[in-house]
């Protein structure tokens, strides 16, 4: 099984293996109960000869897919909705945590047309959102902005693809090269802000746009938006706190900067003095990261996203026990 860390990859072999001759399944987890390993929306794709690329479990679950698939006892009919794991003897031999549960949707992909439009729509950086009739199977696209990303109901399935969550980086340093390239991973879009001539020049990760913009044009630009990242990462107080003045006061979900815990504090300060408030100062992460002990730039990049994630994850969480109760 190739695993594959975002949906435009996954879809993006679909693509191909359909340009092949192959037949091609794709399975989203619809919904989970207990501590499943793969949250809603996720994706696998199978095909007629077993290869497999993405995953909605440890592991088992794909294995069982594979094995049903290729003996023709998945489905005769498309798309089909299963169950994994609904008691604690099937979870266990699932891979699921003890009572863990999935529900899944299978589809047979056959409109190559259709696919490639998704994926140059996601090429363009443009949201889409991709619905299936559960009554039907007829699939649709249609542009939206970012908004609840997987929706599932009785009648029909809604998954909103793209880059919905987009990070700015202020400074084309060594730093940025690193967590550039977790962003692009995670499914930022990821755009680079350096109007120093030397450091834009010397930039070259792919998958980034770079702009030479200065650096508050740059946040009122790209980070107006309630998931957008900033993160401050130069060094220059001239460049960081320009960056952050706007940001600070902007809807953006994270505002992050580098430096010492000294530098941070000197930081603050000279921000209070130019008029951001006490409470705007609190959305400021800054040293930014999580404190696992990180010193080298790769390091440090891990720390930095784990940190966004953590607060994405946390702020998921909260929103889906806020629809839930309503």
């Amino acid at each position: 099984m190739q695993d594959y860390g975002t949906d435009e990859a996954v879809l993006q072999t679909a693509s191909v293996w359909l340009q092949q001759g192959h037949d091609v399944l794709l399975v989203t987890v619809l919904k989970t109960w207990g501590s499943s390993p793969r949250p809603a929306g996720s994706l696998f794709i199978l095909r007629d000869d077993g290869v497999t690329a993405g995953s909605v479990s440890g592991g088992c679950v794909e294995e069982d897919l594979v094995q049903r698939y290729r003996t023709k006892q998945l489905s005769e009919t498309y798309p089909t909705c299963i169950d994994y794991g609904v008691d604690r003897v099937d979870a266990g031999r699932f891979g699921l945590p003890c009572g863990g549960r999935l529900e899944l949707l299978i589809e047979q992909l056959h409109d190559a047309v259709q696919l490639q439009r998704l994926l140059d729509a996601l090429q363009h950086h443009e949201l889409i959102a991709r619905c299936v009739d559960l009554q039907t199977g007829e699939v649709s696209l249609q542009g939206t902005s970012a908004e609840q990303d997987f929706v599932y109901t009785d009648r029909y399935v809604r998954k909103i693809l793209g880059p919905q969550w987009q990070m700015l980086l202020i400074g084309a340093g060594h730093l940025s090269h690193y967590v550039s390239q977790l962003g692009l991973m995670l499914g930022y879009r990821v755009i680079v802000c350096d109007p120093r001539a030397e450091y834009a020049g010397a930039w070259q990760v792919t998958g980034t746009e770079l702009t030479s913009l200065m650096p508050d044009d740059a946040v009122q630009q790209y980070a107006q938006q309630p998931r957008s990242i900033v993160l401050a990462l130069t060094h220059d107080p001239k460049l960081d706190d320009m960056a952050l003045l706007d940001a600070l006061t902007s809807p953006a979900f994270y505002v992050g900067a580098i430096g010492s815990q000294r530098n941070c504090d000197a930081r603050r300060q000279r921000l209070r003095d130019l008029g951001i408030t006490a409470v705007q100062l609190q959305r400021l992460h800054a040293p930014v990261g999580l404190s696992i002990g990180s010193h080298t730039p790769p390091e440090i990049a891990v720390s930095i996203l784990a940190e966004i994630t953590r607060q994405r994850n946390v702020a998921q969480s909260v929103a889906h026990q806020a629809v839930s109760s309503v």
